[in-house]
Formats: C-alpha cells, structure tokens, sequence
C-alpha cells in the first residue's frame, strides 16, 4: 500500500491533484487507515495511470468520472470505453502534430539565434531593432 506522498513521486503527480482526483471518485477503491490517510494498491496505480493519461490530453474531468465509472459496470460497457480512448487518441495525435509544428519553429528560431551568436550580428526580425531612438526610450 501507498500514501498520497509516495504515489506522487512514483506517478510524478502532485499530492494536491492526487487529492482532488481522489474527492472526484476517479479512485474508487482507496482505503483509508485508521488515521483517515489514504492507502493506494498496486491496482489504484492503475487508475492514477489512467487518469493521469486522460488529464494530459485536456479530458474533461466530467469525462474521465464517466469513464471510471463504466469500467466499474463491467464488460457490457467496453464499446463506450473504446470510444471515449478513441477519441481522446485522436485529441492527442492532434496535439502531437501541433507540438510538431511548435518544435520546427523553436529549432528554426535557434539555428537563427545561434547564427546571429557566430558572426555577432544584430537580430534585424527584433522590432526593437526596427524602432528609431526616440520611440525606443518612450
């Protein structure tokens, strides 16, 4: 078993989030000691993976509860899990291909910014570059 500090350091997850996950039933079967500290089993890591996976891509926090809970209905309820990770599949390759497109830009200003540091050049897409001395010092 597990307390609250140590699942945030194995899942890399905040106490305080790991706090509000639990008030939101999004880890159903946590026990609690006899000093009301919560206790996760390897099993409630499973959940926190979860979770943890459906909050990175932005899945509402209505969604995720609607989620655990039909995994708790069981089996009859695999063809409504399967779209909700479908979907939240689809968001996430989206995001990818938007950091993608992020990343190009970073590497491209760099290589910019490292030539401008090679041949000591001034930075001529600054606007502060473009500005005449009197409008600069406003």
């Amino acid at each position: 078993m597990y307390t609250i500090k140590e699942v945030a350091q194995k899942m890399d997850v905040s106490e305080h989030t790991l706090r509000f996950w639990a008030k939101s039933g999004f880890f159903p079967f946590i026990k609690r000691n006899d000093n009301n500290i919560r206790l996760f089993s390897d099993s409630d890591l499973e959940w926190v993976k979860i979770v943890k996976c459906l909050r990175s891509v932005g899945t509402e926090n209505k969604a995720i509860k609607r989620y655990i809970d039909l995994c708790i209905i069981g089996d009859s309820t695999i063809k409504e899990r399967f779209d909700i990770i479908h979907v939240t599949k689809q968001k996430a390759l989206k995001q990818m291909e938007d950091l993608k497109k992020q990343l190009e830009l970073l590497d491209y200003k760099e290589d910019f910014y490292k030539n401008l540091i090679k041949h000591n050049l001034k930075d001529s897409w600054n606007p502060m570059n473009k500005t005449a001395p009197e409008e600069a010092a406003i």
